[in-house]
């Protein structure tokens, strides 16, 4: 059931072009019911049936969802909100220059942490 979303996921970041960043490692994996999109090691990304969703800044978070480009996301349908992740909507997924940026923040946010 999995498998479409790893499949899914590693075309999303395949798609990307080589993210410029120092020593990275980029992992896709099976998440539960979806994919997950490990930077280094630490998880940064998952793509499931709940959508896609990035671990990001809580200012940026709280302006993607206000801005109606991202909601609150959660890994199951009735499962606990996720509160360092939001799941994008499809025009932010769509729009690959905003999207590559998103993953960028994504990514070094997580490794940052």
């Amino acid at each position: 059931m999995a498998e479409p979303y790893l499949e899914r996921l590693l075309k999303i970041v395949a798609d990307l072009d080589p993210l410029k960043i120092s020593k990275l490692s980029l992992e896709c994996k099976h998440f539960f019911s979806g994919a997950a999109l490990y930077a280094n090691g630490k998880i940064c990304a998952s793509l499931s049936p709940t959508g896609l969703a990035l671990k990001l800044p809580e200012g940026l978070r709280f302006g993607l969802i206000k801005d109606g480009l991202a909601g609150e996301f959660r890994f199951f349908p009735k499962g606990p909100i996720k509160r360092e992740y939001v799941a994008l909507s499809k025009v932010v997924i769509e729009d690959k220059q905003a999207f590559r940026e998103l993953l960028m923040t994504c990514i070094t946010y997580t490794l940052d942490l």
